[in-house]
């Protein structure tokens, strides 16, 4: 057991063969590798959200390509390997091409060319990056006589910064088809090739000249190639589980609920296996304790501009939406709506899906992404200054955890009060949506427009003690929504919910853009 205390996590370790010999953890997953290099289709794509492992995958088959054998011992992949041909590997890696225009792009590609072809003493002056990777494959095929590996990880990072814009992306994505054109003409030469990302953008776009590649990412066979199973953890990492509860002062099953709760909730396919955010999962581990680890290692500025460009509020952010299948293969950069790229970047989840029809629900899949996502809007809901935000939500907690609904209305007023003005503030479901991020970033069940037999209730949320009601009004008076509480008895529709039940009317002041009054009452 001290051994344990040992155990070496691979937070952010993207090399197979660092992570093997250096001893890190490694959930195997070689049985998915050698399945993908002896299937029907030798051209594969995956995507999978950021830090979910897609670069350590890519890593993995470098090394098996490169009939590295020593490296998989004791490996499911060991058992059904029998040849271990070295072939010769080109790695392209396109995480560092961001933030670039056209010629610091192109300038990138041939950085990207030269460093490979140094493994093969190839020499050249050739400008475009397109006829310099189809002689760079046809000369490793030469030299080597055998076929070549290519794989590209993270095709789309140079996209992504810009795909919300009209002018910089066409530019952008013309470079890098350019780039992966000759995929298809050096078909004779190529052994296997893999691209993995986070968007797909379509045979349209960038892929227009490799159509004979195979999306794996939705494949249930694929299920779970990226991110950790639930039997995974409880098994190769069982001891791990014993002592993150250890170290949280907490039973096992109430740690194994605590990491599910945050963590888990990801399927990339339905059916599917539950699968955890492995990043947020080995470091909750290492640091032994619970936090927001995935999202707090920076959320993408292309989703928050994705998301004002289609004018998704918190309301629909929070509401299981509704997709075809189809809609998974739009192109990224002619969407009609975020619902897809949301799934894509991994803050939406599959949460069910419907053979037949071939459509899925789509939703947040735990807290973590939850409350990240909430807490990345606030600029745009009260105030770019977070610090206060975090001062007046420190301040109402202190109030809700002694049940003092007036103390802590009384600060959110105050608070509201200071912030200047901001646009789309004049009507009541803004305040709706206001109060469902407070309450929700406060850690506290919260839902809105929850159906009763007589009508909707603007909020309801619960507290570890106390369940409250809540209605809004603009312009208005609190006694105004306290009435209409009473007039469609809210509160019966609650009656065995096993807590005191409180009504809270408060009413918003358009002009003074805070809350003018309220009246709290026990049922």
């Amino acid at each position: 057991m001290a051994q344990q205390f040992l155990r070496r996590y691979p937070i952010g370790i993207q090399t197979f063969s660092e992570l093997v010999n250096k001893h890190y953890l490694y959930i195997d997953k070689t049985e998915y590798v050698y399945r993908m290099a002896h299937g029907n289709s030798k051209y594969l794509f995956l995507s999978r959200p950021r830090r979910f492992g897609k670069s350590l995958l890519t890593s993995t088959l470098h090394a098996y390509f490169e009939g590295r054998k020593e490296l998989f011992q004791g490996l499911a992949i060991e058992q059904l390997e029998t040849e271990w041909t070295p072939y010769p590997v080109l790695h392209f890696d396109m995480s560092l091409g961001k933030h670039m225009d056209r010629k610091q792009l192109e300038n990138f590609l041939l950085y990207q060319l030269s460093g490979q072809e140094k493994q093969f003493g190839i020499s050249t002056d050739i400008v475009d990056s397109n006829i310099r990777l189809a002689n760079l494959i046809q000369r490793a095929y030469e030299q080597t006589g055998r076929q070549v590996v290519v794989l590209i990880d993270e095709y789309d990072a140079p996209l992504l910064d810009v795909v919300h814009e009209e002018k910089d992306l066409p530019v952008l994505r013309n470079v890098m088809r350019n780039f992966y054109s000759p995929l298809k003409g050096c078909d004779p030469y190529l052994r296997f090739v893999f691209l993995t990302g986070i968007t797909k953008f379509s045979q349209l776009s960038i892929f227009s000249e490799l159509n004979n590649i195979e999306n794996i990412s939705m494949d249930e066979a694929y299920a779970a190639i990226c991110g950790i199973t639930q039997e995974e953890m409880e098994t190769q990492m069982s001891v791990d589980v014993d002592l993150l509860a250890s170290g949280l002062e907490l039973t096992r099953e109430e740690t194994l609920q605590q990491l599910k709760d945050n963590y888990d909730g990801y399927h990339f396919t339905w059916p599917s296996p539950d699968i955890y955010n492995p990043f947020s999962l080995l470091t909750a581990f290492s640091k032994k304790r619970l936090d927001s680890y995935w999202f707090g290692s920076g959320t993408p500025t292309y989703l928050i501009e994705m998301l004002r460009k289609f004018g998704m509020n918190v309301l629909q952010l929070c509401t299981p939406q509704e997709a075809r299948k189809e809609d998974f293969d739009a192109p990224t950069e002619r969407l009609s709506s975020i619902t897809p790229l949301l799934y894509q970047s991994g803050y939406f989840t599959i949460l069910k899906g419907n053979p037949l029809f071939r459509s899925y629900t789509l939703g947040l899949p735990n807290r973590e992404v939850k409350l990240g996502l909430l807490n990345s809007l606030i600029p745009y809901y009260l105030t770019p200054n977070t610090q206060s935000v975090s001062a007046v939500l420190l301040g109402m907690a202190r109030h809700l955890y002694e049940n003092d609904m007036d103390g802590a209305l009384q600060a959110l007023q105050v608070f509201l009060s200071t912030i200047p003005y901001a646009d789309h503030t004049d009507y009541e479901g803004h305040y709706q949506q206001l109060f469902y991020v407070i309450f929700s970033l406060l850690g506290y069940y919260t839902d809105i427009e929850v159906r009763t037999p007589r009508g909707r209730v603007d909020v309801v949320m619960r507290a570890p003690q106390t369940l409250y009601i809540i209605e809004l009004k603009l312009d208005q008076t609190a006694e105004a929504a306290m009435q209409q509480i009473d007039l469609k008895n809210y509160p019966e529709r609650f009656a065995l919910c096993g807590l005191p039940v409180v009504k809270v009317g408060v009413n918003f002041d358009r002009e003074k853009r805070t809350i003018s009054d309220w009246q709290v009452e026990r049922v």
